[in-house]
């Protein structure tokens, strides 16, 4: 693949905490000279960051980041915040705990209501691959699929491990036919990247990239 059509898959990423608004800037700006699927960033800087593109660019935020047991009314109110502040996609951590004690409807109607308060927008449900079985992870295929979101994503970045290859493929030929992909943490080159879409990934959640193409542009394009 071109390494300008794996740029159009990638949520530009930047949650540190220590994210300044300087660095939000930066984020922004490479995130529409490469043109990226969007930025990722933390939900205090999202009615801001909205501004500042001016509809050049979908704005991307973070609910129950990055634990997920937040109770499914905070995840709400943190949804419908972020929608109010102009987000156009959220991606959300599942109670994991709620998961492995096999509360499966619970976790389900949790998706469900955030998704209900996303109005229309994308809902990517992570759910930290590092820390489930390989039946957990199946099963969440099931949940997500179920309750209606539009992608399953691997990981937070900030757990144990991030995305495999192998949990993609698992994760691809589990979900339903509406649910797309998204592979996140650890994404450090373009060969990954490459690797990562033919397993099935839709979506790559990643700083690296545009930082190696910022990196290697002389002016002369991708």
């Amino acid at each position: 693949m071109e390494k300008k059509d794996i740029l159009k898959m990638v949520d530009h990423t930047l949650l540190g905490q220590t994210a300044t608004w300087e660095d939000i800037c930066e984020i922004l700006e490479d995130s529409m000279k490469y043109e990226a699927a969007s930025a990722c960033i933390p939900a205090a800087y999202v009615k801001q960051a909205v501004e500042y593109v001016g509809g050049k660019l979908p704005i991307c935020t973070v609910i129950g980041f990055p634990n997920g047991y937040h109770t499914t009314a905070v995840k709400v109110f943190e949804t419908e915040d972020a929608i109010a502040n102009g987000a156009q996609e959220i991606d959300m951590v599942i109670n994991i705990g709620y998961l492995k004690d096999k509360r499966y409807q619970e976790v389900e109607q949790e998706i469900r209501e955030v998704h209900k308060a996303c109005k229309g927008r994308i809902l990517k449900v992570i759910i930290e691959t590092c820390l489930l079985t390989e039946e957990e992870k199946i099963k969440m295929c099931e949940i997500v699929t179920t309750a209606g979101a539009e992608y399953i994503k691997t990981s937070t970045g900030f757990s144990t491990a991030g995305a495999t290859f192998e949990d993609v493929k698992l994760m691809k030929a589990h979900v339903g036919k509406n649910v797309k992909v998204k592979a996140a943490g650890g994404i450090s080159s373009f060969e990954d990247a490459e690797e990562f879409i033919q397993a099935g990934a839709d979506r790559l959640g990643t700083s690296r990239l545009v930082k190696i193409i910022k990196n290697t542009d002389c002016g002369t394009g991708y």
